[in-house]
């Protein structure tokens, strides 16, 4: 099991700050393709990847990060400075 954690309009997009998810995936990408496969409202969330982010176990990645051994994956927006 991993906590899937949704920031700022993602969580918007699907309804939930966080969910805990079993799954199969060996890397984020795969874990969206699954998540995207659920329902519309994660597919909607997922669709552009390169407005989203992505950290697993609170260090900033990419979407081809390993899963194995996970606890916690988060996705977020880009941050914009200021």
């Amino acid at each position: 099991m991993i906590d899937v954690l949704y920031f700022a309009w993602v969580r918007e997009r699907i309804g939930l700050p966080r969910e805990r998810v079993e799954t199969s995936a060996a890397t984020v990408a795969a874990l969206i393709e699954e998540l995207s496969a659920r329902e519309e409202r994660y597919a909607a969330a997922f669709a552009d990847l390169s407005a989203i982010r992505v950290a697993v176990d609170q260090e900033l990645t990419d979407m081809d990060a390993p899963l194995q051994g996970v606890r916690e994956v988060a996705f977020f927006p880009p941050m914009t400075g200021g």
